[in-house]
Parts: structure tokens; sequence; C-alpha cells
């Protein structure tokens, strides 16, 4: 991928997300009636456990955030991490946080003091001067389609003053924007909002230095794409590409282009679980130099449970995996996939794998679908559910987050290594 970025205690309410509000149901559903009315089978690929996992921090669900959702890390040249927690801190809204390299936690901001955001789904990007940027899921304006607040962006400066630089009212700027931002060389930021618009569908947006939001397009649905949560990633020559979980020609997700001059191409629609197609991605792409999109789709495929694809430069698409045609296969993948320096590509599901539910594994897969496990979550103490993106790390090791698990249960950070 060709990237100009710098590459509770108690229960609380969930984002609005018109995909996920009956997520946490319909995946619990519907492993409980796969393992109950699917027989056993040989495993179709290599189940080889050739990795092991350090966590380097476990969060407590208090002051020091709780449910690092989809932030997974990002390193800054003294070899510190950030990240973000979707709740807990402070005010109980969401933190960013650094773990420098012996895994000392210090909390950067907390979110929820006054109309600075709440709730962080997606993690951050850091520009060379450090500051860092995101966005948070709720919290600033409210609107009838976002009550808690239709999200921000936000930039936290090297000094730890936090300045919201744009306020989403659920218009035609977007409201709820959840994935991680995408920096160019000139300071410019790029995401994707959930809801508003035009057509109330979502968005793609830019932000320049000084704060001031432009519109790149509104999806209108059938046949464009709809909700896109994502976000998106950028090519060299400033084309942004990216998923929609709902719209394409059949409803069911699909993956866009929208080219420098602002022009919008649904590259492929996604066809539903009925012809064994891929169903809802709601993860980032990874783009290769020759132009191939991979990605994952969180349902669909053979069993429902997901699968792995490629796009390829025509639009043409190829199921490479279907989750869960295997005994202890993961199941549900919400991370995007990263690549090797052997072009191997590596991702993670939010479930399956030996210990089942709660769970999940890292896998390695080829450009050419040979697929394997190289590690299970959900065991001891190691964190389970990493839905957050991996990092490539020193000597073929990944740095990554857990939703849940640790040793108090809010989620970890860990690094896998070989």
């Amino acid at each position: 991928m060709t990237d100009d970025s710098s590459s509770p205690t108690q229960d609380l309410p969930k984002p609005f997300h018109p995909n996920r509000d009956f997520r946490g149901f319909w995946c619990s559903l519907t492993l409980i009636l796969a393992m109950t009315a699917v027989p056993l089978l040989v495993p179709a690929f290599a189940l080889s456990q050739d990795f092991t996992d350090k966590v380097i921090y476990s969060f407590r669900g208090g002051a020091d955030g709780n449910e690092p959702l989809f932030s997974g890390v990002v390193p800054d040249k003294a070899g510190n991490l950030y990240g973000t927690t979707y709740s807990g801190g402070t005010y109980h809204y969401g933190t960013v946080f650094k773990l420098d390299p012996a895994g000392k936690e210090t909390i950067l901001y907390s979110f929820g003091n006054g109309s600075d955001g709440k709730y962080l789904s997606a993690g951050v990007v850091l520009d060379p001067a450090g500051n860092i940027f995101g966005t948070t899921t709720e919290g600033g304006i409210r609107a009838i389609f976002c009550d808690k607040g239709c999200g921000t962006v936000f930039v936290i400066e090297p000094n730890g003053h936090e300045r919201v630089l744009h306020a989403f009212t659920g218009g035609a700027d977007g409201g709820l924007p959840t994935g991680r931002l995408v920096r160019d060389s000139e300071g410019n930021l790029y995401g994707t909002t959930e809801l508003g618009g035009t057509s109330s569908n979502g968005t793609i947006y830019k932000i320049d230095a000084s704060g001031t939001l432009t519109v790149l397009h509104s999806f209108t649905g059938q046949p464009d794409g709809q909700n896109p949560q994502g976000g998106v990633i950028r090519d060299s020559e400033g084309n942004l590409y990216g998923t929609t979980a709902s719209g394409g020609t059949d409803n069911f997700g699909a993956v866009f282009k929208l080219d420098s001059t602002g022009h919008e191409t649904v590259l492929y629609s996604f066809l539903g679980s009925s012809k064994s197609d891929g169903e809802d991605p709601v993860a980032p792409l990874f783009r290769t130099a020759n132009g191939d999109l991979y990605g994952t789709t969180f349902l669909g495929g053979v069993e429902g449970l997901g699968t792995v694809y490629k796009v390829d430069a025509d639009g043409n698409e190829t199921i490479l995996h279907t989750f869960g045609n295997a005994q202890n296969d993961g199941t549900y993948p919400e991370s995007p996939l990263i690549s090797d320096s052997q072009g191997n590509l590596y991702g993670t599901t939010i479930q399956g794998g030996t210990y089942g539910l709660p769970g999940g594994v890292m896998y390695r897969i080829t450009p050419q679908g040979d697929y394997s496990i190289v590690y299970n979550f959900g065991g001891k103490s190691n964190g389970s559910a990493p839905a957050g993106p991996l990092l490539a790390g020193p000597n073929g090791s990944f740095f990554g987050t857990t939703t849940s698990g640790g040793a108090a249960g809010p989620g970890t950070v860990y690094q896998i290594m070989p």
C-alpha cells in the first residue's frame, strides 16, 4: 500500500452503527448455530502455531482506558506506541494513550469534558511535528440521527492541548466518523463518515491544515456505496480507495475508488452469502504496487462467517479464503490486511480459533490464497477479539490491540513474535 500518512468499569452505550447494532448478538447466535448444526470438518489449511505473544499492556478499564476497539497502535521515531480506547479515562468517554518501549502507559488526553468528542473507534495518525490526529465517533454537535453528537476530528498537540478541527453536524458534512484518518505530505487529512452527506448515506471528506472540511463524495446508496466504516487508503497519485458496509448493486457492500479529480467509481459490488461471495466489508483495504486491492468481509462466504478477497485493477473479484470452513478456523474478520517483505498478507479475526468465543486468530495468507493460522488469541491473559489493525515490527514481529481480555478484561496491547 502506498500511503502518505506517518502509517469503564461501567457499561456504556456503543455508537449507532447501521450494520453493527446487533453484531454481538448476531455473531454469538451464528457461532452457536454453526457449532451445533455443522459436523466437525477436517482442517483444509495449515494450523501452525509458529508465533508467540507478549502482552505489552493490559488495560484496567478505569482512568487508564477501556476497550481499544479498532485502535491498533502507531509508532514514533523513539519507539513509543500510540493508540486509543473506546471508553474509559477520566470522564469515561475514551482516551488517547502512549506506551513507552518499557510498556509504561501515559494517558495523553481523556475525552468527554465538554464538546471535545466522545467514544473513539479508530486509531490515530502522527505528523512529523508530533501532533496526533484522530476522530471521535460521537460527541460534538447533536442532530436527529446522532443524538449523542455526530463526532469530531481532533488534534492533540505536543504540549497536550486538544483542539477540535471539525465537529460534524450530521448534515451535508457527514456524521459518525469511524475509520482511521490518512494524512498526505501537505498535511491534509482524509476520512469517511458513516452517515450524513447529501443523501444521508455517508461521505468521503478532506480536512486541510487550517481545519477547513471539504466533502469529496456523498454516497447515494444502491447502486453506489452506502455507510463507509473503514476510512480510506491513498496511493501515490492521490487516488483514494475504500469500502462501504452496504450499498452497491445488491446492497451487500462495495469497493470504491475516488480519483484525484473527485470522480467516484464502484469497482466491485458484493453479492452476499447466498452466492458464496463476501458481505459487509467494514475493514480498510490493502493495495499492492500493481493495483490489486485485498480486503476482508465481516460476513459472507460459504459459511457466512467472513472472507478474504482480492479485487484487481479491472474490478474482478476473487475469494481467497472463506472463514469457518474447517475446524478451529477464525471467524468474523474486522481488521485490515498488512504485508511482510515476502508479500504474505496477515490479518486477524475477532472469534474462532482454538479458544472459540471469546478468542480470535492471527492468520497468514499468500496472494494465491494459501492460508494458515499462526496464532490463537483467547488463552490465559493474552487478550481476545483482536479487531484493531496490525503493525509490522522488527524481526518479523507484529503489534496490535485486543478489544477484550488481558489481566483485567478490557483489552490489551500485544506483540506477536516468531
